[in-house]
């Protein structure tokens, strides 16, 4: 038997990414990440912030339901620490909410930085008005059951992108990012070493010292658009 079958279905004790990772990694863009990650990790647009201004980051509870039951995410709830990230695969079910103003005031209460749900939340101006980082595939008023089982901290799918418990998962206006758990320590320095990157360039196009980019030359030939020797 694997070790993932002899798990049960609720595993309340995980291993989360460096709670001092968390705060350093929440200083830079999810595209930032996302490109030093290897251009991989960043959930399918479709999931996205109930509003632009919302922000976090935290080590993930990763949350398995049926489509249009939350029992699960209650569970995951109760089982969360303050500055988790509770990630949820609905199925990308938008028939019926899976969260609404209720649960995201419990959440606010308990600590919690964000939901990330491929399904459908409700009472979205509420939850934009209470402030909480609430991502979703859609809205629908329609309520959830509360019945089905799931699982919750087992390996998830969301968004084209497999999460574990424990993994980063950082989220802004643009979307979320996943970072596997072992490797969000060493993507610290890349960050640093992209930002200043791309901040020198925005100040060079201003500065009107470099308007294309140093590269582009070599990539059209590298694609045989332009002959070798030759340049726009």
């Amino acid at each position: 038997m694997s070790q993932a079958a002899a798990l049960p279905d609720v595993v309340r004790n995980i291993e989360r990414v460096d709670a001092q990772v968390v705060a350093l990694v929440a200083q830079f863009p999810s595209s930032i990440l996302a490109d030093v990650a290897g251009r991989r990790g960043g959930l399918h647009g479709r999931i996205a912030p109930l509003a632009p201004d919302m922000r976090f980051a935290g080590p993930a509870i990763t949350v398995e339901v049926r489509p249009g039951d939350n029992l699960m995410i209650h569970a995951a709830m109760a089982v969360a620490q303050p500055g988790d990230v509770i990630v949820v695969d609905g199925k990308g079910d938008l028939s019926s909410a899976l969260m609404g103003e209720i649960m995201s005031q419990q959440c606010m209460a308990l600590g919690i930085a964000a939901v990330v749900i491929d399904g459908a939340v409700r009472d979205s101006e509420a939850i934009r008005e209470l402030g909480f980082p609430m991502y979703a595939a859609g809205l629908n008023p329609n309520g959830p059951t509360k019945f089905v089982p799931g699982r919750l901290n087992h390996p998830i799918s969301i968004g084209g992108v497999t999460v574990y418990p424990g993994d980063l998962v950082v989220g802004d206006a643009d979307g979320v990012t996943v970072i596997e758990r072992s490797k969000a320590a060493a993507m610290l320095p890349l960050a640093v070493s992209k930002l200043a990157a791309e901040t020198k360039r925005i100040a060079d196009i201003r500065n009107r010292i470099a308007l294309a980019p140093a590269w582009l030359d070599a990539a059209l030939r590298s694609a045989g658009v332009i002959r070798e020797g030759e340049t726009l």
